[in-house]
């Protein structure tokens, strides 16, 4: 037995063959100067893991947008996603040649014939490039056909271990339910205003330990100071001429943003006769039914038939009926290009006339932004020669139109929208710059240029208490307030639940036996009085409250947590986004699992629950073909492979 002749051609063939579920592609091994390693008595040559190691560093790079550098990938694992790949391959390979799996010269000549590889100038198979092509490769063409042969072969052992693999009915079916229960609820926020005295601010110590305590809360970011030069177009705009006729062409190129007809907003419903759509007029009229509901009685939605703004011609016999409406109403039946309709008139847009003199100075902003574009583009090279020729920034600002600045940058800035820290390429670079690095020039996303430099850090460092006392006051106040919140919380939970709590039956004691009180032994004792305070009830209700379900003005974990209650009349605390609420759970709905929805839900839960556990059971059943098979592995032979890839 023997692995060899497998090429990239096979890839494009079978499309990496991907193996089940867990995405294992069947590679093809061909035979090579060195192995990595076998498995069994199939090898796997160095070419072969050479050309899986690009094709995962492709498939990274397409799903990324990005190429990814040999010491990136080494360092992600795409280096052990490739050699997985082939001993999965492989020791399914030793299994199918133990097992005596094979097929016939048909299926094998099917996928030679479709493959677009192989094809001549008439789009059929060409027998000359097929020999071409592999000649090309180094391979035979019965090495090339034993490869197809094992790629079937391995795809015919997988289906069989997999065939039988299906999702416990029960697990789904509880899975199900509990996705779809709901839930009734309860709830209250607790604020400020029912504590029983305002939260006093502390002394000026007390603060101040605050302040040393949270150093994290009141600590300065990094600051980057940074000097730069740029140019956008905007800065020239004034000093670029734009020729009269220049702007009066433009105006013209773009009429149809200035000169506009009266316009409606109409949607349209086509009836098959004249007869049902005079009928379904009549209805309108009467009030029986709106225009929204006739269209629903069609199984149709009002986007489904709105043509959004239309003028008169756009509407064609049908305009004069529509445009005679001066307010919105239903006009028709008249006729479409697709039969007798009614028109339902929304809205009606007045028409647009700006002249030339009114646009003008629009205009000529647009081309004058234009054309300063045009000339940053053309100066840019002689930007970068000033700074590769040792120009200083200062130098720049001197003897080009660009423009001098510094700023005090950190990661947390909130640049306003005209300054330089409000394009994304200057935030990237001003995040990366460093002091050795040398200014290059770099383009802005409208065209503009600038170049920076950094000329120091300053560390982060712990602001004054001077300077910070009212957000230490602020923070110490919300945080005690919180604190205060969350024990009313508490003392209101277990009231409710001594509330919801069973009565328990006193045992009688000597101070209050029936009989001793008959016998005049003791006086009845009044029942001491224990004060207990109030539980407010919750003040808002939500019924039929799904599993990942929303409830406005309340953060998400109030609802989960909600789902977390053990059971109906059970009140709990949840502390969710600095606020605290009290839950409590009225009712659980089980699960409706008869409609259409819940069938969905179960055929997904079902074929989630069905891959996982296939995934499972192939990659058990890989690992324990390659426990019989026995593996082997050359590091050398893999390290020199990855050295290539660098």
């Amino acid at each position: 037995m023997r692995g060899k002749g497998k090429s990239t051609i096979v890839w494009l063939l079978m499309g990496m063959l991907i193996l089940g579920l867990g995405g294992f592609g069947v590679t093809n091994f061909s035979g090579g100067t060195a192995d990595i390693g076998t498995v069994g008595e199939v090898e796997i040559s160095a070419n072969d893991y050479a050309r899986t190691l690009r094709a995962e560093m492709q498939e990274f790079s397409a799903r990324t947008g990005r190429q990814l550098s040999a010491a990136e990938a080494k360092a992600i694992g795409v280096d052990q996603a490739a050699l997985a790949r082939l001993y999965t391959a492989a020791s399914l390979e030793s299994e199918a040649q133990r097992l005596g799996v094979s097929v016939g010269d048909k299926a094998v000549l099917d996928q030679i014939s479709a493959a677009p590889a192989f094809r001549g100038l008439d789009g059929k198979f060409d027998r000359a490039v097929y020999a071409d092509t592999l000649r090309r490769e180094g391979l035979s063409e019965a090495e090339f056909e034993h490869d197809l042969r094992m790629d079937e072969a391995r795809l015919i052992l997988q289906r069989a271990t997999l065939a039988g693999v299906t999702a416990p009915a029960p697990v789904t079916a509880l899975t199900q339910g509990w996705l779809l229960e709901t839930r009734d609820i309860r709830w209250s926020e607790l604020t400020a205003e029912e504590l029983p005295a305002p939260v006093a601010l502390p002394d000026q110590a007390t603060l101040e330990a605050w302040h040393q305590a949270n150093a994290d809360r009141f600590t300065a970011p990094e600051i980057r100071k940074i000097s730069y030069v740029w140019l956008v177009p905007e800065m020239l705009e004034d000093k670029v001429e734009v020729d009269e006729q220049a702007l009066r062409d433009l105006y013209q190129d773009r009429i149809d943003e200035f000169v506009q007809p009266e316009r409606r907003m109409v949607e349209r419903l086509v009836f098959p006769t004249q007869q049902s759509a005079d009928e379904a007029k009549a209805r309108l009229d009467k009030g029986e039914l709106t225009f929204e509901q006739l269209a629903g009685e069609r199984g149709l939605a009002l986007t489904d038939i709105d043509l959004g703004e239309v003028t008169q011609a756009d509407l064609g016999a049908a305009g004069e009926a529509v445009f005679a409406l001066d307010q919105p109403g239903v006009a028709g039946p008249a006729p479409s290009e697709l039969g007798p309709a009614l028109f339902s008139m929304n809205a009606i847009l007045e028409p647009l006339n700006v002249p030339f003199e009114q646009a003008r100075d629009d205009l000529r902003v647009e081309a004058a932004v234009d054309r300063a574009r045009r000339q940053i583009e053309d100066q840019s090279g002689e930007f970068s020669d000033l700074l590769a020729g040792g120009a200083t920034l200062e130098d720049m600002a001197k003897e080009s139109p660009m423009q001098l600045g510094q700023i005090d940058w950190s990661a947390r800035l909130e640049a306003e929208p005209e300054s330089i820290a409000a394009y994304p390429e200057f935030r990237e670079h001003a995040a990366q710059v460093s002091e050795r690095d040398f200014p290059e020039l770099i383009t802005l996303e409208d065209g503009g240029v600038f170049a920076l430099r950094l000329d120091k850090i300053e560390p982060p460092a712990l602001i004054p208490f001077a300077e910070v006392r009212d957000r230490v006051a602020e923070d110490w106040l919300q945080n005690e307030t919180h604190r205060q919140l969350l024990a009313l919380a508490e003392e209101r939970h277990v009231a409710a639940e001594a509330a919801a709590a069973p009565a328990i039956e006193a045992v009688p004691s000597a101070a209050t036996d029936p009989v001793a009180m008959a016998a005049g032994a003791l006086e009845p004792a009044a029942p001491e009085a224990v004060p207990v305070a109030p539980v407010p009830e919750p003040a808002h209700v939500a019924t039929a409250l799904t599993r990942g379900g929303f409830i406005n003005g309340v953060p998400q974990d109030l609802v989960t947590q909600a789902f977390e209650i053990a059971e109906p009349g059970v009140t709990e605390i949840v502390d969710a986004d600095n606020r605290v609420f009290l839950v409590t759970l009225d009712a659980i709905h089980p699960a409706a699992t008869d409609d259409d929805e819940a069938r969905q839900v179960r055929d997904g839960i079902e074929a989630r629950l069905s891959d996982a556990m296939r995934q499972d059971v192939f990659d058990y059943f890989t690992r324990a073909l390659q426990a019989q098979a026995g593996v082997t592995v050359n590091q050398t032979a893999v390290d020199a492979v990855n050295a290539q890839a660098q």
